[in-house]
């Protein structure tokens, strides 16, 4: 067990830093390598001081990331389709996401790191006061970071 806890601890201390994206003032969140990624990541990001709201109500998270301004839910790739997403949230292919040292502040207790992305979605919309709404196939998305 102690073995088990030591390589986890070294292992993740060397993912944790995150990966500046060349040219684009992004940095890719890095997922702790114990974690299986199969379906691809984006991430969501809000404002900071709805962080602690959502991780309280949701039914289940995924690693979450966090700076100073927002904190980042990391959810399957292609979350976006038809989920019009609120403005004050940021959806962000690839978790390549605009941030200033984000580290991460919550990890799963299985190996998925993903957070639902429709009851999110639904959090996201209720904590900012939004009525959700889907958007049609292929429609522009609001808050996102391209």
């Amino acid at each position: 067990m102690l073995k088990h806890a030591m390589s986890h601890l070294l292992g993740g201390r060397r993912s944790r830093e995150p990966q500046r994206a060349t040219g684009t003032g992004t940095v890719q969140l890095p997922l702790p390598p114990a974690l299986s990624a199969s379906l691809g990541c984006d991430a969501v990001g809000v404002p900071s001081r709805y962080g602690f709201r959502l991780m309280s109500h949701l039914p289940r998270t995924g690693c979450v990331f966090a700076d100073a301004d927002r904190w980042w839910w990391i959810v399957p790739a292609g979350s976006d389709l038809d989920l019009d997403w609120p403005t004050q949230a940021a959806y962000a292919k690839g978790a390549c996401v605009p941030a200033v040292r984000p580290r991460l502040i919550h990890q799963p207790d299985n190996r998925e790191p993903y957070t639902p992305p429709i009851p999110l979605f639904l959090m996201v919309c209720q904590v900012t006061g939004v009525t959700p709404s889907w958007a049609p196939s292929g429609g522009a998305r609001a808050g996102s970071v391209r």
